[in-house]
């Protein structure tokens, strides 16, 4: 059998169908042991590993048994009104700042942990 090159071979890639391309990955799992979501995942690790994480994601997880109180701090942070403060909060888990600073997430976890909540920085 004469051997194929990359460019040949990513040719004939193209031409297969979704359902053909998948059997294909499938096939080469199976064949060589390894997986294509894991070769995705180990090549994004390193990056994420050399630099520091600079904004957060502050995510309410519970609620907790101060709902009131939790709803009042939502509303603060948020800038939300009452209804739409109540349904964040029933809603959990639910992000309630994006690409907040490490002090900022840290103030606002710092408020809500006080009135009974659970917040995950992300």
């Amino acid at each position: 059998m004469a051997k194929l090159s990359i460019q040949e071979i990513m040719e004939a890639i193209k031409e297969l169908t979704i359902l053909e391309l998948n059997d294909l990955v499938t096939a080469c799992e199976e064949e060589f042991g390894v997986s294509a979501a894991a070769g995705v995942m180990v090549a994004a690790a390193p990056g994420a590993a050399a630099e520091e994480k600079t904004e957060f994601d502050v995510e309410l997880t519970e609620t907790g048994s101060e709902k009131i109180k939790v709803i009042k701090v939502v509303r603060e942070i948020t800038g939300l009104g009452l209804k739409e403060a109540k349904d964040v909060t029933e809603g959990t888990p639910k992000v309630l700042k994006e690409g907040v600073s490490k002090d900022e997430a840290d103030a606002i976890k710092a408020k809500l942990e006080e009135v009974g909540a659970k917040v995950t920085l992300k």
